[in-house]
């Protein structure tokens, strides 16, 4: 099995390198710190698994999720992350994550699961299993509804009074991008404009 790790951490990239290197099974095909640099390496590198942190600089994880399953739908992915807020999981899970580990996990609880996802299962630890089980049963209707970290990021900056360009400059991304986001934002929300989104997000608990 053949995995590619995308966590921005050295000291996580070289732990994680060091047990999964002790795995007959397993090899580490290659590490990147960021999305950007992982997108134009993960064809030449041919994985079978993305081991994906969600805390990313730049592109954000779910994002980069979303990008790879659009160009690469045989690659499985596993999140790896400390993120526990129930929009990012449910986010990841609906841009077809097929796991979600939380990091503080055992060694062997994270060989395990990587195993699982290879033999067509779905682990997930038993706090975010938890949450979604709560989240439908709470939100059945919201999904539609659910932003991502990056978006939840531009939209409070928004909500702050900040413009395009100051955004671009605060989270290291193009104005293009901040549009992009925007006009996301206002799709997901069935918003017409900025007042109305900010509105719809504070009424709904997103903001």
């Amino acid at each position: 099995m053949r995995i590619v790790i995308v966590e921005d951490h050295p000291a996580t990239i070289e732990n994680l390198k060091l047990l999964l290197g002790g795995e007959q099974d397993i090899t580490v095909a290659g590490a990147f710190a960021s999305a950007e640099e992982a997108i134009g390496e993960i064809g030449s590198l041919k994985p079978d698994l993305l081991l994906v942190d969600l805390g990313l600089p730049g592109m954000c994880g779910v994002g980069f999720i979303k990008a790879i399953k659009s160009k690469f739908p045989e690659i499985e992915i596993m999140v790896l992350t400390i993120l526990e807020d129930k929009d990012i999981v449910f986010q990841a899970i609906k841009n077809c994550a097929s796991g979600y580990i939380l990091k503080g996990s055992s060694p062997r609880e994270l060989v395990e699961a990587i195993h699982n996802i290879h033999n067509g299962g779905a682990p997930m630890s038993p706090k975010i299993a938890r949450k979604i089980i709560m989240g439908m049963r709470n939100n059945p209707k919201d999904e539609q509804y659910i932003l991502s970290a990056r978006e939840k990021e531009v939209l409070r900056h928004r909500e702050g009074g900040f413009s395009y360009k100051e955004i671009s400059n605060k989270l290291n991304i193009s104005p293009h991008t901040v549009h992009t986001h925007i006009k996301n934002i206002y799709e997901k929300l069935h918003a017409k404009d900025g007042k109305e989104a900010l509105i719809l997000a504070r009424k709904k608990g997103i903001i």
